[in-house]
């Protein structure tokens, strides 16, 4: 079976732990060589450490705050010196929804720039600076993270749920903009993913138990279950697909 992603170079942020790390290491195996980005250098190095013993030298670990203009300047320059190019971007790093996420009217402006800054702003800034070396490879696929909770909205969470919100919109827009370049843009939107985020929920067995009782499918997703889709996204089997989200929640959704 061929690999899906060879001969491709992406970058993915957050990929120290959780999606990110699964995304990254499922990249990795399916051909893909990967700039592998966070702000945990420890726990990245061990990750790409690992990748490396099994695929070699196809990993570049770099610290990234993805807030942070010039730190995306300068991953992209070192991405490409590195491999030559960037096809993909994965912007997957992102603050989530915790036990003590402040409702609306206990969230302070610092509170909301966090979350817009994070998981909005920041995929703006990698779009911004990845899009010019993707015009000279003739294209790329780029895919946001975004939310479930951009469909449905969490109770208690308002800042989060705009900065997913503006991910995904922002997603739409960037297709329409950047599609004449053979760029496309889409976005996932998981649901209630395992995840090192998530676990406040999962340590608290009532609360799991009211999540859980929401899907579907019975249980909560697993790390590889964002993964793949990423994959498809990033993959030329997608290559009409823009300006799509794709939902992976376990079918919560379609309950409302």
């Amino acid at each position: 079976m061929s690999k899906r992603l060879i001969d491709k170079v992406a970058l993915i942020t957050g990929a120290a732990s959780g999606q990110g790390a699964a995304e990254t290491a499922l990249f990795v195996k399916e051909g893909a060589k990967v700039i592998a980005t966070d702000v945990n250098t420890k726990l990245l190095n061990q990750h790409a450490d690992n990748l490396r013993e099994q695929y070699g030298d196809v990993i570049l670990p770099l610290k990234l705050d993805v807030t942070q203009e010039d730190q995306w300047a300068d991953a992209i320059s070192k991405g490409v010196d590195k491999f030559g190019k960037i096809d993909i971007l994965v912007n997957n790093a992102g603050i989530g929804v915790t036990d003590k996420t402040s409702g609306l009217t206990d969230s302070t402006v610092a509170d909301w720039h966090r979350f817009m800054d994070t998981n909005a702003m920041a995929h703006f800034l990698g779009m911004k600076h990845v899009v010019p070396v993707m015009k000279k490879n003739g294209g790329g696929s780029i895919i946001n993270i975004s939310s479930l909770a951009s469909v449905q909205g969490i109770a208690g969470a308002s800042p989060y749920t705009a900065s997913k919100g503006a991910s995904r919109a922002f997603t739409k827009g960037a297709a329409r903009d950047l599609g004449k370049y053979n760029i496309r843009v889409n976005s996932v939107l998981p649901g209630w993913i395992v995840t090192p985020m998530m676990q406040a929920f999962t340590l608290n067995k009532q609360l799991l138990d009211s999540l859980i009782d929401g899907i579907p499918l019975g249980h909560l997703g697993d790390p590889e279950d964002v993964a793949y889709p990423v994959l498809f996204l990033a993959s030329d089997e997608a290559k009409y697909v823009n300006g799509a989200e794709l939902i992976v929640d376990g079918g919560q959704s379609v309950r409302g």
